[in-house]
């Protein structure tokens, strides 16, 4: 991934788990795949997408999943509720105008595109693209917000 792919992604940093934030740059079409159906989301320049690493892990591959989703239009894929596969997923991305932040739904189940599923730290916030930039709120004290390099 080239240095000019990260210039406008933050990384929220809790104690143990980790969200990257970046705004969509072009349209698209979001292909989400489910076991029973396709769905296709219009995403708009001006959205915002969240990788969640809710037991945290490198950055690097959630970067590259957010790369291959915001600048390649990769298809997401939903697995269905008690898969197994879901335990293992370490990184989840969300793609939406706002997306929130929930501990309370299963990693990788979810094919709603607002809620993402996170740790418990990062849990409630609610993260969207304002004409000053990334807006997350509300912001705890605990947690680190800063642009990835």
């Amino acid at each position: 991934m080239n240095d000019s792919a990260c210039d406008d992604v933050l990384i929220v940093k809790g104690a143990y788990s980790f969200l990257l934030v970046a705004p969509v740059r072009e349209n698209f079409a979001l292909c989400i795949e489910t076991s029973d159906d396709e769905y296709i989301q219009g995403v708009h320049a001006g959205d915002v997408v969240v990788v969640s690493a809710p037991g945290a892990g490198p950055v690097e591959p959630a970067l590259m999943l957010l790369d291959l989703v915001r600048t390649y239009h990769l298809p997401v894929i939903v697995l269905p509720r008690n898969h197994p596969g879901s335990k293992r997923i370490p990184y989840v991305i969300s793609v939406a105008p706002e997306i929130q932040t929930s501990c309370s739904i299963v990693r990788g189940t979810h094919p709603d595109q607002h809620l993402i599923c996170s740790s418990d730290e990062l849990a409630g916030l609610t993260i969207r693209m304002t004409r000053e930039g990334i807006a997350i709120s509300p912001l705890p004290d605990a947690l680190i917000v800063e642009k990835v390099k």
